[in-house]
């Protein structure tokens, strides 16, 4: 009697250019790669037509009715992976990653390879890793999510890669461009572990990926690792101290700016007299109504990684 196929839910966004033309041969060769491993493979295109959440209950449906469980992957960029990662974690069925981002932080910090095919290869035989995931909300954030200027930073990012390509370097052109025009100065109260500050801020910055962290120099990477919030609190709005910090950012070195906090908790509430705030969530912008209360549950989701 032949051995059972393991279901594998393909989940892509066709904005990030899974099925581009120069990519048709490695789609191709992936497939075949998965489909020799013993994977009975479906495709599922993530577009605005369509139905997440029943889509995803019928995916998962999928997989609990098979004898193995099988895998669930995301291939995109930050999105992609926290869409597919909200409906997987407390579940036993793993996710897989094929990296589409700009940045893929959450593939590094796995060292899930960046190679399509090698990607595949850690779906195939690698085995699932627990890892954190941060919630603030009903929303959870895998890299990191904040208010102030970084929502603006990524709106006028998504511009410039509209315009000019999907290139890393627009992350910085897009910060510099909103520093020039914009200017957002906040009046939260930040409550960290029961103990509420008074806050005037341009930006608050909630990290969970340690190694984002470790990139930009910052001390609490090690706390997110953990399975602490993390978060940055820029303290002046001032142009000449918002330009000092993006400098500090493109070093390397923003622990060292002056005017920049950093702390971890196992808890943030963030307070607010408004009564909704823009938010990123990685890379994705939301508007929520505060307060706004930031945890981190521990070993929440499974990713298949490397053996």
């Amino acid at each position: 009697m032949s051995e059972q196929l393991k279901p594998l839910s393909l989940i892509y966004n066709k904005k990030s250019g899974f099925h581009a033309a120069n990519k048709d041969e490695v789609y191709e060769q992936l497939v075949a790669d998965l489909s020799t491993a013993g994977f009975e493979i479906q495709s599922f295109e993530l577009s605005e037509c369509i139905n997440f959440d029943q889509m995803m209950q019928d995916i998962l449906l999928r997989h609990r009715q098979a004898e193995n469980v099988g895998v669930v992957v995301a291939a995109g960029g930050d999105g992609t992976l926290n869409a597919v990662a909200s409906k997987l974690m407390g579940t036993d069925i793993p996710m897989g990653i094929l990296p589409l981002g700009t940045f893929n932080y959450v593939a590094r910090v796995l060292n899930i390879p960046l190679d399509l095919l090698d990607a595949a290869k850690a779906i195939s035989e690698g085995q699932p890793r627990s890892v954190h995931v941060a919630q603030l909300n009903q929303h959870i954030y895998l890299n990191n999510a904040s208010l102030g200027l970084y929502p603006l930073f990524i709106q006028k990012r998504e511009q410039f890669n509209k315009h000019f390509g999907r290139f890393p370097l627009h992350a910085y052109t897009s910060a510099l461009d909103v520093l020039i025009r914009d200017r957002k100065e906040l009046k939260l109260e930040v409550e960290v572990d029961g103990q509420r500050y008074p806050v005037k801020t341009p930006l608050i910055f909630f990290g969970n990926n340690q190694l984002q962290l470790a990139e930009m120099k910052l001390r609490i990477a090690k706390a997110a690792e953990a399975g602490k919030v993390a978060g940055v609190v820029v303290a002046k709005s001032d142009k000449r101290t918002l330009f000092k910090t993006l400098w500090q950012l493109i070093k390397g070195n923003l622990d060292q700016a002056s005017d920049v906090y950093s702390f971890a908790a196992d808890e943030v509430i963030v307070h607010s007299k408004r009564n909704k705030l823009t938010v990123a969530v990685d890379g994705e912008i939301v508007t929520m109504t505060p307060p706004l209360k930031i945890t981190v549950r521990k070993h929440a989701l499974n990713v298949m990684v490397p053996a």
